[in-house]
């Protein structure tokens, strides 16, 4: 048993000793299929905190040499295939995160690599191999002589790529890889890849180490899709075991659109589960800076589609043309790819639409905002909590106030005045609106289609239900009509809390001056 070479099952051990575990072992099912074959080669592209680790781990415990992993394994969904026993601990298996080892040795990164690896190779074989010849020739001659191929997992493998500038680093390091997985050495030795990354693979010039893989992305990972991330029943299942509310787990954690099953980010998930509390677990500083590098990129079009996004719209992404770097983005669906990978927009890849997936993701936008260059946007959302209060406190004039200023904010970005200009500026005013309430635009209701419905959650408190209706150049007072005439109330009838209806409208004088009003009225 090494720390490289040949790892123990404690990861995953980890992972089946939690309280929060979700089998994921059918994964094993797909990789022993591909085992030494010409597919045995898997690149898995994923945001962070994505379980992309998770299985590593658990490739670690059911592959390696170095533990017997029989008691962890038992029970779970693997162990209910009949051959799953031929392939259990029977392999030599590396296992290296390269961002490790960039963070300490970024001038020497693939000579550390190999001399680590070394070390576990001399406490195993001594001196029968020859230390100076490279990792992968290393690798045939242990192969040759115990007739036992490779398993080899290399978490973080885009580290180099994403981080360096150096063409001669990088070209070194992708040689290295070349060695590992496409050579003729590993022809024979390599039984099976796994690789982790954020970002795609991407071809660098002529280089070719690995164009041999088989993608699974944030875009699309058929037939693994269901292995990272958490579905839908899954989630479902943790909030029963646990009591936690499932309306609003959908509402925060909910969204990633993936080969059309419905993914939720697992840290995410446990995490609320641990504090039961509902919050945004994913974020950090980092996060900031990678959205504000994309949203504040200079492309015709780029604000208006992320506005679209923010306040509950679907935007079209050709995701065809990004290459796959952060460095030679030179679109607007170049930009918003990027942030698809990284997890901040979740895609439809049958429509091609992007989206912001869930309110977790909509309040690490909030926090990056706040940093970059859209002042008047960040200073409108600040005011969220406000207007909800005036909304819910029934202050007409207040609410008319702020979302004029709202409005005003986002002038320069909305091209359009007209009732759905409104509809948009109305989504971004109550931002915040979606940690207490469902929010549901165009909701079909009694004789028509309520122009949105809040309708609260089990985390609201006493707030009330909300049912709001726009007009533009006509009055608030004809909204608060045509809800009652259309009887969009009916759509609340199973609800027995407070009920307001919100009637607002705004006009434009001949000197495009916006002037908004407001009449709030409780339903009897």
């Amino acid at each position: 048993m090494g720390i490289y070479f040949n790892p123990s099952n404690d990861s995953f051990r980890k992972d089946r000793n939690y309280k929060i575990y979700v089998d994921k072992t059918e994964l094993l099912n797909y990789t022993n299929e591909w085992l030494g074959t010409p597919r045995n080669c898997i690149a898995v592209s994923h945001a962070r905190r994505f379980g992309k680790s998770h299985a590593a781990g658990m490739i670690d415990a059911y592959y390696s040499l170095g533990c017997d992993s029989t008691d962890i394994f038992a029970g779970t969904r693997i162990e209910t295939y009949s051959d799953y026993k031929k392939y259990m601990n029977k392999y030599n298996v590396i296992h290296v995160d390269v961002s490790t080892f960039w963070d300490s040795y970024k001038d020497n990164l693939i000579e550390k690599i190999q001399e680590y690896i070394y070390k576990d190779f001399r406490r195993e074989f001594g001196d029968k191999l020859n230390y100076e010849d490279s990792l992968s020739y290393n690798l045939m001659v242990i192969y040759k002589d115990t007739g036992i191929p490779f398993v080899i997992i290399v978490d973080e493998w885009d580290c180099v790529i994403r981080n360096s500038k150096e063409e001669e680093l990088v070209h070194k390091y992708l040689q290295f890889l070349h060695s590992l997985f496409k050579s003729e050495e590993s022809k024979s030795f390599l039984a099976l890849a796994y690789i982790t990354g954020i970002l795609p693979i991407k071809k660098i010039k002529d280089e070719s180490a690995l164009n041999n893989f088989t993608e699974f992305t944030m875009i699309d990972s058929y037939p693994i899709t269901q292995f990272f991330g958490f579905t839908e029943d899954e989630v479902k299942q943790l909030c029963e075991q646990f009591q936690l509310d499932m309306d609003n787990t959908k509402a925060w954690y909910n969204g990633y659109l993936i080969n059309g099953l419905h993914m939720y980010n697992p840290n995410s998930v446990s995490m609320a589960i641990e504090r039961h509390r509902f919050d945004s677990y994913w974020k950090n500083t980092s996060s900031f800076a990678s959205i504000n590098t994309f949203i504040t990129m200079n492309y015709d079009g780029l604000k208006d589609d992320i506005m679209t996004m923010l306040s509950d719209g679907m935007v079209y992404v050709n995701t065809d043309t990004f290459q796959n770097d952060f460095v030679s983005i030179s679109s607007k669906d170049e930009a918003l790819t990027a942030l698809i990978h990284l997890g901040y927009l979740g895609y439809n890849i049958d429509e091609k639409n992007a989206f912001v997936p869930n309110f977790e993701v909509k309040k690490a936008y909030q926090a990056a905002l706040c940093t970059s260059g859209w002042s008047k946007v960040a200073d409108s959302i600040s005011r969220c909590d406000e207007l909800l209060q005036a909304t819910i406190n029934g202050d007409s004039e207040k609410v008319a106030e702020l979302i004029e200023k709202a409005h005003d904010a986002y002038t320069s970005i909305l091209k359009y005045n007209d009732e759905n200009s409104l509809s948009c500026v109305l989504s971004m005013a109550y931002f915040t609106a979606p940690a207490y309430y469902n929010v549901v635009r165009e909701m079909p209701a009694g004789k028509g289609f309520a122009d949105f419905v809040f309708i609260p959650r089990l985390n609201a408190g006493e707030r009330p239900a909300m049912i709001i209706e726009l007009k533009y150049n006509q009055s608030a007072y004809s909204a608060i009509r045509q809800i009652k005439e259309k009887r969009y109330h009916g759509v609340l009838k199973e609800y027995s809390g407070k009920v307001l209806l919100v009637g607002i409208n705004y006009n434009m004088d001949g000197k495009n001056k916006k002037h908004h009003s407001c009449i709030i009225e409780q339903l009897v």
